[in-house]
């Protein structure tokens, strides 16, 4: 019979509510879930632990091939002057040295007790090591392409990167293409990308700055010298007049969209999200959003909404680390009454919902594999 590990903290957060100190968790040798019990008919063995006990924390969106632009980009330049940074340097260092950093970054996720990622993918640099990594990935393959004309190639382009992800799929990875945000993406890419047959979830920069909506106002603001700066012809995009996300959103209604960062996003903006795409995921990386914009989003309306709401790291170029602990705790900074056992289930279940990976992960029901992470003030580390 294989042997069964227990362990027990100062509390135990089952990936929906906080459970007091007194129950215990019990595991398989290989971490699959059994139950959770009372310490007074747990038995022996159990393994007394000073922290939270929480499943592994989900982190529905990173950008692991920047993790070698960790401190080059300057903070709070806005977003288009960082976009422009970030894509004017980021082939500058050799390709080990890239490699090294992605492998650093993605064993300090593992270590900090995150067990899956969604992770934006513009090649197939991760590919070599996401074979035999202990993290679940969703990789999403980001598509991008502001002008009309050059649609169909950068939609085959990023066609022929998810052929060559999906090699990988099985019980560790998953993918699928999406856009990269409604700045970079024309409608015909957006309509190219919507066809896509069996490709979900989607995932898309959502509203991070306020020239994101201008431009689709009334075709102002910021994008407008950053299409300037890279000779890029913007003469094709015809403002819908209102923000940006009612102008895309329908080309995905009824899919499970991630809409990531959300800080200039609107009552409004809500309403229609909840109307157009009821399974919608509200993804927050607010140390991403005070690096780039020294802002974060209104939390405070999101919950008021009803938002279903998944926490990310976005990169290293835009991030001092990619812990989900220490973007929990950006939140309670800024947030301080939002009770610690709302944010977890934002960390763990919700996350694991929005990538479909809810079966396995996410929560410590019977059967489940989420892996376990401890939590003190400080800190959070991987203990199975």
């Amino acid at each position: 019979m294989s042997q069964q590990l227990k362990f027990k903290g100062t509390a135990l957060f089952n990936g929906r509510q906080l459970l007091p100190g007194s129950m215990v968790l019990v595991l398989s040798d290989k971490g699959i879930v059994q139950d959770i019990v009372h310490e007074s008919v747990a038995g022996d063995d159990v393994q007394q632990l000073n922290g939270l006990l929480s499943p592994g924390f989900i982190n529905t969106h990173c950008h692991l091939e920047l993790s070698h632009m960790g401190g080059i980009v300057p903070e709070g330049t806005g977003l288009p002057a960082f976009l422009t940074s970030v894509m004017e340097k980021r082939g500058q260092q050799d390709v080990l040295a890239q490699e090294a950093a992605m492998q650093q970054a993605a064993t300090a996720m593992w270590e900090s007790g995150i067990s899956a990622v969604g992770d934006i993918c513009n090649g197939t640099a991760t590919l070599a090591f996401k074979k035999d990594s202990p993290l679940y990935y969703h990789s999403f393959i980001e598509c991008m392409g502001f002008v009309p004309g050059f649609a169909q190639q950068r939609y085959e382009y990023s066609l022929d990167i998810l052929r060559q992800f999906r090699e990988l799929n099985g019980p560790g990875h998953s993918c699928s293409i999406v856009p990269h945000a409604p700045y970079s993406v024309s409608e015909a890419l957006f309509s190219l990308l919507s066809a896509t047959p069996d490709n979900m979830p989607i995932s898309i920069h959502n509203q991070e700055c306020e020239a994101e909506n201008s431009l689709y106002q009334d075709k102002t603001g910021a994008f407008l010298d950053f299409y300037k700066h890279f000779n890029m012809d913007a003469s094709a995009f015809t403002p819908s007049g209102t923000n940006s996300l009612p102008a895309w959103l329908p080309w995905f209604r009824q899919l499970p969209v991630i809409l990531v960062h959300n800080t200039y996003t609107t009552e409004q903006d809500i309403a229609y999200t909840r109307e157009l795409a009821p399974r919608a995921y509200w993804c927050l990386c607010p140390q991403a959003n005070l690096y780039i914009e020294n802002r974060i989003p209104d939390i405070g309306l999101l919950r008021s909404q009803g938002c279903t709401i998944t926490l990310g790291t976005d990169s290293l170029a835009s991030n001092h680390q990619l812990s989900i602990w220490q973007e929990i705790q950006t939140i309670r900074r800024h947030y301080s009454n939002i009770a610690l056992e709302e944010i977890l289930q934002w960390a763990t279940l919700n996350g694991a919902m929005a990538l479909g990976i809810e079966g396995k992960y996410g929560s410590f029901e019977k059967g489940r594999q989420p892996g376990v992470t401890l939590i003190d003030e400080k800190e959070s580390r991987r203990i199975l």
